[in-house]
């Protein structure tokens, strides 16, 4: 998978590079045609869609292989080799003869960005459709080559067999022309019998080049002439840079410049040690004028409720109608504080300046395309002249620091032309000033017959901004705003339905006869904030399911019989029941300081359906909450990758333990404090537990996103289980011992 495919932007051959897809039809045929003007073009499955030129994704190629071309880039999520799958099965290639260009701006399809669970559902379908078409056009042009019908013709690795002995080759049927024709959603992709790829267990694409050491990841790369850059960032936020020696750090070992714009401060040097060194100094050297403007971190919820204008957003007012008074009326808040990407691996980015004036980047960024925007605008260059190239990261879903390393690796290359300039956070710096997911409160209210049933449902949330990713905005990029002209950051928005952003998932998948949810959005942020792992969906699912299992207990109904009261939806019952049945929830025998819980929801209410089981052990003495083991139930429609769907829910659920359990950002009134993994721990292997993954496979149906649906329901299954366990509910994570000792004296 090489992002660094020598063509220009509309794919035509290079220097050996591929031999553009064509077809050998008259221009005067019918299949040639294009469609009259005023003829309504017709919905393309995804991202097919905004990009219909088949040769924006598909390449056949001289050497007897097949590129594909795809906007959206591999974050650990297995998207590369589900959609590999799906394009060599509607191709019939082998897997061996694909190559995949992801996420380069210069070459691929403006997907947008890689997240919210978007990639199969506008990827993959896009794939198909577009991998459907060749091959059919493929199959038309065999026909004529072979004067045979095309339904008559059989493919077997781009082989097209006839009658006799009769056979041809896709590579055979290319003349080295460019493919200039639209999609036109017309070719039928393959019936599920017919798969030899797709729901089948494949080894990822990325795994070999991963194990043997290769230079895989964007942390790794190390081009010919590298300088490295090292960034200083002020005290706090709003602090600005007041007067600034630098005359005895430019005397240092290695450096080569340093760099001061604004309150914009950074050193280029030849060795990384030097450019940490000479950061360092530069820190000491440097004055800044410092405020204090941080609410606390004990003082965050009041001040979300209490103390900042927000914007009211009523997002479901469902009125009950005439009939009784409910018989009782239950009320609970829930607080999440806010959570750290804490990517093991700290944010990269490579540039360079060419003679030509193009700044390259490579970057592990989620937002190549919109992220370039930005930096193009930063620099005061046109977006043609800055190309992201996607190299994998260590490990992130959500807005880290990659956008900001690729905004400051291309700040620095202004200063060393010609040079590759690399830039690499210290584990404090990426600590303390990367884009965090935002605290929230929540409070539900329900209000009851005189069965438990729920009559009235009403939540209320409040919440900072979950996303402030570049999308073409300077004023996004951190260093951006410290700039001699600073860029403004943006009024953030928050997003509408269906996603939602700071509401996702607050309005319940359950049947209701009065459901009412208003958000509470503050657009003022204390600290730096922008989307983390499922956005607002961690914080409303952990208090809806928290909360129904609540309900539950004052009825006195089993939680999975409350919940399926009020489920309707054949495939969310589903989910759940499986769940229930695979945790053994009917045969649960209660032990003392035992606990078990469940939790259930689709994600975003469009994609794939959760259920999570946990049992845990609490340990009174010390708080401590060990879990013991883990089920979880997937539907994720028509199954692509099942080892892909099954990482994705155990490695959400397991980041959700950690969060739930453990992390939470800490600040005074003036800077964060959490800066290393002693003040921001995380779950350590010996803590995760086995998981059991069941995927229920819809053969035929819609592919559903995955990436995001088992953080929220895992953290209200945990606090559920704590509950069984001990007696004593917890509505505020995360679960430490400190909190939870401290829960059970009171």
């Amino acid at each position: 998978m090489d992002g660094t495919v020598n063509l220009d932007r509309r794919g035509l051959l290079q220097a050996g590079g591929f031999l553009a897809l064509a077809f050998a039809i008259p221009l005067d045929s019918p299949t040639a045609q294009t469609p009259p003007a005023a003829a309504a073009k017709p919905r393309l499955p995804g991202s097919l869609d905004t990009h219909r030129r088949l040769d924006a994704w598909i390449r056949i190629n001289a050497d007897r292989t097949v590129t594909l071309l795809v906007g959206k880039v591999e974050l650990g999520q297995g998207i590369l080799t589900a959609v590999a799958q799906i394009c060599a099965d509607e191709l019939d290639i082998d897997l061996a003869r694909l190559r995949i260009v992801s996420g380069d701006t210069a070459l691929v399809p403006d997907e947008g960005v890689t997240a919210g669970s978007f990639s199969m559902p506008n990827c993959a379908s896009a794939v198909r459709q577009a991998s459907a078409e060749v091959r059919q056009i493929l199959l038309a042009l065999a026909s004529q080559k072979l004067s045979q019908p095309a339904e008559s013709l059989v493919v077997a690795d781009g082989t097209i067999k006839g009658a006799g002995e009769t056979s041809t080759t896709y590579w055979d049927l290319v003349l080295g022309q460019a493919l200039e024709r639209e999609a036109t959603g017309e070719a039928r992709p393959k019936p599920a019998a017919q798969h030899r790829y797709i729901g089948k267990p494949v080894p990822r694409l990325d795994i070999p080049a991963k194990m043997l050491g290769e230079q895989i990841f964007v942390q790794e790369l190390r081009p010919a002439g590298l300088l490295h850059g090292q960034v200083v960032r002020p005290p706090t936020y709003r602090a600005k840079l007041a007067s600034l020696d630098a005359s005895a750090v430019e005397r240092m070992p290695g450096v080569v410049k340093v760099v001061r714009n604004g309150s914009f401060l950074a050193v280029v040097a030849a060795r990384e040690e030097q450019a940490i060194a000479a950061a360092q100094a530069l820190f000491l050297a440097a004055k800044w004028d410092v405020e204090k403007a941080l609410p606390g971190h004990d003082g965050i919820f009041d001040w979300l409720l209490r103390t900042r204008p927000a914007r009211d957003i009523e997002i479901r007012n469902q009125a009950r109608g005439v009939g009784d008074a409910p018989a009782r009326v239950i009320e609970a808040t829930y607080q999440r504080p806010y959570h750290m990407h804490a990517s093991i691996g700290t944010s990269t980015a490579v540039a360079t300046l060419a003679p030509d004036g193009v700044t390259t980047i490579q970057t592990h960024s989620q937002s190549v395309f919109q992220t370039g925007e930005a930096i193009a605008k930063m620099l005061g260059v046109e977006t043609g002249k800055v190309r992201c190239q996607h190299v994998q990261g260590s490990g992130c879903y959500g807005h880290n620091m990659a956008d900001d390393a690729a905004a400051d690796a291309a700040l620095l290359a202004q200063a060393v032309p010609g040079r590759p300039v690399r830039v690499q956070y210290t584990r404090d710096h990426e600590h303390r000033w990367e884009p965090y997911g935002s605290a929230m409160v929540v409070k539900t209210r329900a209000g009851l017959d005189k069965d438990g049933n729920v009559l009235d449902w009403n939540l209320e949330l409040w919440s900072t901004p979950h996303g402030t990713r570049p999308s073409g905005h300077p004023g996004n990029l951190l260093s951006a705003t410290y700039l001699e002209k600073p860029f403004a950051q943006p009024t953030p928005g928050n997003g509408g339905p269906p996603n939602y952003a700071a509401d996702r998932n607050a309005i319940a998948l359950y049947e209701f006869p009065g459901h009412r949810v208003v958000t509470h959005f503050i657009t003022e942020m204390p600290v730096r904030v922008s989307s983390t792992r499922g956005l607002g969906a961690y914080g409303n699912v952990f208090a809806i399911e928290s909360f129904m299992d609540e309900l539950a207990h004052a009825a006195g109904v089993d939680p999975v019989a409350y919940r399926l009261r009020f489920l309707k939806e054949p495939r969310a019952r589903d989910a759940l029941t499986k769940a229930a049945e695979r945790f053994g929830w009917d045969k649960w025998e209660k032990r003392p300081n035992r606990g078990r819980g469940i939790a259930f929801a689709r994600y975003k209410s469009i994609a794939a359906y959760c259920a999570v089981a946990l049992e845990v052990e609490v340990t009174r003495r010390n708080g401590r909450v060990r879990v013991l083991r883990a089920v979880a139930a997937n539907d994720s429609g028509h199954i692509v990758s099942p080892d892909g769907i099954a990482n994705q829910i155990e490695g959400g659920l397991i980041q959700s333990l950690s969060w739930t359990l453990k992390e939470e950002v800490k600040f005074d009134d003036t800077r964060v404090t959490s800066e290393d993994w002693a003040s921001y721990p995380i779950l350590t292997f010996s803590e995760v537990p086995p998981v059991d993954v069941v995927l229920i496979d819809r053969p035929g149906a819609p592919f559903l996103g995955t990436g995001e649906a088992s953080q929220g329901p895992t953290a209200a299954a945990l606090a559920n289980a704590i509950f069984d366990a001990t007696g004593v509910r917890f509505r505020r994570v995360p679960f430490t011992p400190d909190r939870v000792r401290a829960g059970l004296a009171t």
